[in-house]
């Protein structure tokens, strides 16, 4: 009955722009909330699988593929404490033809991960950049969609037309946040007000700044707080992940 009472939640975190912090956020949000003592699932939906590479997991037996395929349940990779992996493969971009189809196709992720919901209090879904049905898969199965913008031009426009097409699929944005935030830049500045001034509620109040760290720790396969926890990329995604709790427990 506790466990029923449980039920963690599922976050799914997607862009169809490549390079704005996707992989990274799922990695850091996922390892901050881990730190604050949560129990995390990180789910690699991506056939480029760099969060699989990025946390130094090279050649699992069990992917997320072969789950999606045999409907069969796959073990989760310990990284850290309190932190779990479902790896993916490059062998995933078979997966939206095979699956095709397949009858209620898009729900597949979702009972796949209906019995780790009692086990872990956070999911967390990286997708790829785009709308297939792997991305289908991670919304429908999602509790909460929550979107990575750059603070660039067009960062605003490109947020309305990911919305509208979410919205046609009967979901919604949940939360925004800003990331590769340079305060010295006035674009940058100007870009993240105007965000925070249309999307009110809806744009997360931590703006993610550009740091190197966060390029490199990829490469030695850890996440930010283990490769330099006192960098600003390290403190940023902790406050987020404190964000990311209230959000969760209050829908504000």
């Amino acid at each position: 009955f506790k466990n029923i009472l449980k039920m963690g939640k599922i976050i799914t975190i997607a862009n169809f722009k490549g390079g704005v912090g996707k992989t990274t956020s799922a990695i850091n949000i996922g390892s901050g909330l881990s730190r604050r003592r949560k129990k995390v699932l990180l789910v690699d939906m991506d056939p480029q699988y760099n969060l699989t590479q990025s946390l130094g997991i090279t050649d699992p037996q069990q992917t997320i593929y072969q789950a999606l395929i045999n409907k069969a349940q796959i073990k989760p990779i310990e990284k850290t404490k309190g932190l779990d992996v479902l790896p993916s493969s490059l062998e995933l971009i078979r997966a939206e033809i095979e699956l095709s189809g397949e009858l209620k196709r898009e729900y597949i992720l979702s009972n796949i991960i209906a019995p780790f919901k009692p086990i872990y209090d956070f999911i967390i879904i990286d997708c790829p950049p785009s709308l297939g049905l792997l991305t289908l898969n991670s919304f429908f199965a999602s509790d909460y969609i929550y979107i990575p913008i750059e603070a660039e031009y067009l960062a605003l426009k490109g947020y309305t037309i990911l919305n509208e097409a979410i919205n046609k699929i009967g979901l919604e944005i949940d939360k925004v946040f800003i990331t590769k935030y340079d305060s010295r830049k006035i674009l940058n500045r100007n870009v993240t007000e105007s965000i925070k001034e249309n999307l009110g509620h809806k744009a997360f109040k931590t703006v993610i700044r550009d740091n190197i760290s966060l390029a490199e720790a990829p490469a030695k396969g850890v996440d930010i707080f283990t490769y330099n926890d006192k960098c600003n990329g390290a403190q940023d995604y902790f406050y987020l992940t404190k964000e990311v709790i209230s959000h969760c427990k209050t829908g504000k």
